[in-house]
Parts: C-alpha cells; sequence; structure tokens
C-alpha cells in the first residue's frame, strides 16, 4: 500500500507577486554580469504583464545613459504607444540614480519597487528622494528591499571580480616595467569605487 502523498514543501508562486517581478529582474542582472556590464536588471509591469526588459548596457552601447530603466522605460513607451506610463510599475534590482528617477518622474511611472538600496547615489531614498519631491509634478509610489540579498551578492562579485582583474592588469604592468608611476589605490571613478556601497557587509 502507497504512503500517502506528502504536501509539496516548494512554496506556491505568485506570479502577480512584487518577488515575482523582482524574479525576472535579476534575470536581467544576470544577463548583465555575463556580459561584464554592472549587474543591474529592470522590467515594467503593466496590468500584471510584464512589457518590458532590459539590462545595463553602458559599455556595450558606449552610452552613459544606457541604464537598465532607461532601455526598460523606452520599451515600455513603444508597447504602450505613449509616453506616459501612469499605470506601470519599474522593478529594478538597485536602487535608481538620480538619472533614471528623473526620466521615471517624467513619464509617470505609477510605482518603482528596487531590491538593493544605494546609499551613496540613490535618488529614490537613499542619497536623495527624486520620486517623491515636493515641488516636482508627479509623486510615485516606492517600494524597497524586495529580493535585495541577491542583487547584492550579485554586485558584491561583480565588483570583486572587477577589482581582482584591476590588481592583476596592475601587476603585470609592473612586472614588465610600463605600469604607471603612483599609488595603486582604486581611482574614485572606477567601477570598484562605484560599488563599494555594496562590497561591504
Amino acid at each position: 500500500m502507497n504512503a500517502p502523498e506528502q504536501p509539496s514543501e516548494e512554496p506556491v508562486i505568485d506570479l502577480g507577486s512584487d518577488a515575482y517581478f523582482m524574479g525576472e529582474a535579476l534575470r536581467q542582472a544576470s544577463r548583465a554580469y555575463e556580459a561584464g556590464e554592472v549587474p543591474v536588471g529592470a522590467v515594467v509591469v503593466r496590468g500584471g504583464r510584464i512589457i518590458a526588459r532590459a539590462h545595463n548596457q553602458v559599455e556595450c552601447l558606449r552610452d552613459a545613459t544606457a541604464h537598465a530603466e532607461m532601455l526598460a522605460l523606452t520599451q515600455a513607451q513603444e508597447a504602450v504607444g505613449d509616453w506616459r506610463l501612469t499605470d506601470c510599475t519599474l522593478y529594478v534590482t538597485k536602487e535608481p540614480c538620480p538619472m533614471c528617477a528623473g526620466a521615471v518622474v517624467h513619464v509617470r511611472c505609477e510605482r518603482v519597487v528596487f531590491g538593493v538600496p544605494d546609499p551613496k547615489g540613490g535618488a529614490a531614498g537613499g542619497a536623495m528622494n527624486l520620486l517623491q519631491f515636493p515641488t516636482l509634478n508627479h509623486r510615485c509610489a516606492i517600494t524597497p528591499g524586495v529580493r535585495s540579498e541577491e542583487s547584492r551578492q550579485m554586485l558584491r562579485a561583480f565588483f570583486a571580480e572587477q577589482r581582482q582583474r584591476r590588481e592583476l592588469e596592475r601587476a603585470q604592468e609592473k612586472a614588465s616595467g610600463d605600469g604607471p608611476a603612483g599609488d595603486d589605490t582604486d581611482d574614485p571613478g572606477s567601477d570598484a569605487a562605484e560599488g563599494g556601497a555594496f562590497l561591504s557587509p
């Protein structure tokens, strides 16, 4: 006689939850990681459906504005057929920067859900809050910290690899006698410095 089936221990996935949609943004972040881009991903959701997906492509496109959020918002406007995204939610794995937050305000996005906060450069409550700035003509709801640890670990791994690569390149330059004079500290504008907020515990 067969034993009665035990209820599954696997949690039921709510395909309309913030956690689910953030998982799709994390998939995009993984694609950025594989391409050597800072691993940030974003999706735009309207009516429970994903209408845009994007990841950072700054290096690939040689475009400083090609952040995941900017690319996703552009895709979403094309999908909707309007520049206004008043009934849309943006999911992004890292707190938006001032540029991206400004774009979110301009397209009248209803809500922003992000993963890991950015206390040094975030514009959704980290360093500043442009998404709810009192004198702007639009303010959107903010849901922070969704699946933040997954995003944080991906960012930490990426910036650690970037730092190791630079250290190896410097060692090779020294060995060949072609290394630059001066100290070996990270350039304040380098990827490692940019990722400092995510490398600390």
